[in-house]
């Protein structure tokens, strides 16, 4: 350990100004479980490129395969992909120390979920004897092995190591109730942000041939999903919830991820032919509006940004009862957020046979989405959030 040089005060924002960037960008360090895009690293993204040459970024995952991502980052904006030292692993204090000792250099600290919790931890270990930049933590929601509950060890671990961030910033009212009352944290220390997009970019129509490879089965509708395949996802429920109705409704799943031959087996187990996996595709705005039913099959979520972005191009949505998800959607379209697979099936049967119903519910849901999920807002207080801790709030304006 270096000799203590500077303890963190107990607010956690620094005491610089302007002046410590004069001539130079603030150096932001982006630690990730997994970077295969999904609603939080589409979001980080986002306002990467919103930001511009604001700040120069620096990416690493605790799963260095999983990098898929970068794809979507403006090819204009300045980042790099630094090799960090083992980010996942048994807790102890030489990993600790490793860890810590790859943060200074950075201005900013940006972690996200549970991927990057022993990165949290060794800030909040390491920083009362070295010089380590704020760090603001970032919780999107949970994996599979935590979608039916929290493990009180890892609650306990949270606690310990979000002693030592500036913030924790939570998109649902849900993870806000979490951080505040299971993890202990202060109310002035969870930043409740919710998701927007750019809702405008969503109202211009798809081309045809706007999902590259896609074969539109002839008089079949197109239900689909945007998504990262990993469990907690659990797109085999949604292949089996469509099966029913397969004579009537193609099904098209956006996203990359390890589930892709567990998807696969279950449509072939359900005599799905027609399934298009179309991978990871940037730019949702190109091509969702192609679809006629959104459908959201996940274990757990908090506030997902594709539901979002299928609200904005005026889609009615079939999806399982998650996080915020019953709030997020127009009050015409509740009756669609059911509590299991079965009933998951019963909304698309539904959805199916009424285009009367697809339409309304779809324009309330894009009259929602342009009236409380715009951007704006999300980038405004996300930019005054690493501002302060920057010391500079206007810095990313």
């Amino acid at each position: 350990m270096s000799p203590k040089r500077r303890a963190p005060s107990t607010s956690c924002w620094r005491a610089s100004s302007m002046a410590d960037f004069t001539g130079r960008r603030p150096r932001l360090l982006h630690i990730h479980g997994s970077f295969s895009l999904g609603g939080k690293e589409a979001r980080a993204v986002r306002l990467m490129n919103l930001w511009g040459d604001r700040a120069h970024h620096s990416i690493v995952s605790a799963d260095p395969d999983a990098m898929d991502a970068r794809a979507a980052i403006d090819p204009a904006i300045r980042v790099d992909y630094p090799s960090p030292p083992q980010l996942k692993g048994r807790p102890g204090l030489a990993r600790f120390r490793s860890i810590a000792r790859f943060l200074p250099g950075f201005d900013l600290i940006l972690t996200y979920n549970w991927g990057a919790m022993d990165a949290v931890m060794a800030h909040r270990i390491c920083a009362p004897f070295m010089r380590l930049p704020p760090l603001i933590h970032h919780e999107d929601g949970f994996n599979v092995d935590e979608a039916a509950g929290l493990k009180p060890e890892r609650n306990l671990y949270r606690r310990i190591a979000f002693q030592g961030s500036c913030a924790i910033v939570v998109p649902s009212t849900k993870l806000e109730g979490i951080a505040q009352s299971v993890w202990r944290q202060p109310d002035r220390k969870v930043r409740l942000i919710r998701n927007g997009i750019d809702v405008a970019r969503y109202a211009v129509p798809p081309a045809p041939e706007a999902i590259p490879g896609l074969v539109r089965s002839p008089g079949k509708l197109l239900a689909g999903t945007l998504a990262g395949l990993r469990p907690v996802k659990n797109i085999p429920r949604l292949v089996r919830a469509i099966a029913p109705h397969k004579e009537r409704l193609q099904l098209v799943v956006v996203g990359e991820g390890p589930e892709k031959d567990a998807i696969l087996a279950e449509a072939g187990r359900q005599g799905i032919s027609d399934l298009h996996l179309a991978g990871f595709l940037p730019d949702p705005w190109r091509y969702i509006g192609l679809l006629d039913i959104f459908a959201l099959s996940s274990d757990s979520e908090q506030f997902p940004i594709s539901l979002v972005e299928a609200m904005a191009a005026g889609l009615p949505v079939a999806s399982m009862d998650v996080g915020d998800v019953m709030q997020m959607v127009a009050p015409e379209n509740r009756g669609f957020v059911v509590k299991d697979e079965h009933a998951l099936a019963d909304a698309l049967a539904v959805l199916t046979s009424d285009a009367g119903l697809r339409a309304r519910l779809g324009e309330a849901n894009r009259l929602r989405a342009r009236r409380d999920f715009d951007e704006t807002s999300m980038v405004d207080a996300y930019a005054a959030l690493y501002g302060r801790a920057l010391s500079s709030p206007d810095i990313l304006r």
